[in-house]
């Protein structure tokens, strides 16, 4: 989908939190600034000559966006601070007369290091070389995913440390529920799909082709082999407990339970104030995640949206993350004791 850095915060939060592009960013733009304290800064004058617009407007863009700046490394310098920088800035502007001049006589500078300064780039709505920049960005964020996940993103939860035992005992207790159901439920075989979906709309609001079509999977593809871990636990936990509230409700009537029965108890199982946290957390990992490495939006779930953390990027696009291949070698042993227990 198309995205407009300009207006999406979460789009914006998301590139510079991910420091694998920030790096390939950095070395496709190449820009050149003043070493301070081990990192590249640009001063306010400098930002606004590169963008083509007056120190004005780089001001009112500031006034308005103070804080997301200031957290990804915009600051105002003072005291010793700014007089290390103006040391810094006089060795390395020497015979620029006009511009020493103008240093010396300001109390404060603005400096914006390089996340900071891709920030502005992604606010700037009248500069041609802004829209460059973050058209430059987009291609760079998009090269690095599809990089480091071998061109496609439809497996990147596998990449996950924890996937692989998550699914395992998803299929230990997804046996349980579908016993349960062929057991207590009177009903044929069309019970099974339909209540694996009462539970994915419970947990993400989507049915498994509501699913499919926000990852545009194909008909072959199996559903569960694209879920996060967490995701796959919660659905673990709600089949283990539904299983088990179908068998008491069993022995207590002492006959299988109608479509209508099922419902009910189903609605009741769902509506427990302990899934509250747990669904809160799922949901929010589910929709960032997929928005920020699968480009994929679940409607449903737009207001869990949040930007991703930078060890969300090292856990599933970095060095720790690995391809599913990896993580079964690694864990034949997990799997062996898992497929004793049945």
């Amino acid at each position: 989908m198309a995205k407009d850095l300009t207006v999406s915060a979460i789009d914006r939060q998301n590139i510079l939190n991910n420091p694998y592009a920030l790096e390939e960013i950095q070395k496709s733009i190449g820009l050149k600034g003043i070493e301070y304290k081990g990192k590249v800064v640009f001063l306010k004058e400098e930002i606004a000559n590169f963008f083509g617009v007056t120190l004005r407007t780089i001001e009112n863009y500031l006034a308005q966006n103070k804080g997301e700046l200031r957290q990804n490394g915009y600051e105002v310098l003072r005291g010793k601070s700014l007089l290390e920088l103006k040391s810094l800035l006089f060795k390395q502007h020497v015979g620029e007369t006009d511009f020493a001049d103008i240093i010396k006589k300001l109390p404060s500078l603005s400096v914006f290091d390089f996340r900071a300064f891709l920030n502005i780039a992604m606010l700037i709505t009248d500069s041609d070389r802004a829209r460059q920049i973050r058209q430059v960005i987009l291609d760079v964020v998009i090269d690095t995913i599809n990089k480091r996940t071998g061109g496609s993103t439809k497996y990147i939860n596998q990449r996950d440390e924890e996937f692989v035992l998550s699914y395992f005992k998803e299929e230990n207790y997804r046996k349980e529920f579908t016993d349960a159901l062929r057991d207590f439920v009177n009903m044929g075989n069309v019970k099974y799909p339909i209540y694996t979906d009462k539970i994915y709309v419970s947990i993400f609001k989507e049915n498994a082709q509501e699913y499919r079509a926000v990852l545009r999977l194909h008909e072959k593809d199996n559903v569960r082999e694209t879920l996060y871990a967490e995701v796959l636990l919660l659905i673990s936990s709600y089949e283990k407990g539904f299983a088990d509230m179908l068998r008491q409700k069993f022995v207590e009537i002492g006959r299988k339970l109608s479509p209508f029965e099922v419902d009910a108890l189903f609605e009741k199982f769902e509506s427990q104030a302990h899934w509250i946290p747990l669904l809160e957390s799922a949901r929010n990992k589910m929709a960032s995640r997929d928005l920020a490495f699968r480009d994929a939006l679940h409607l449903q779930l737009k207001n869990y949206i949040t930007p991703l953390e930078a060890d969300e990027f090292e856990r599933f696009i970095g060095e720790k993350s690995k391809e599913l291949t990896e993580r079964l070698e690694e864990a034949k042993d997990v799997m062996k004791r898992l497929k004793d227990r049945e």
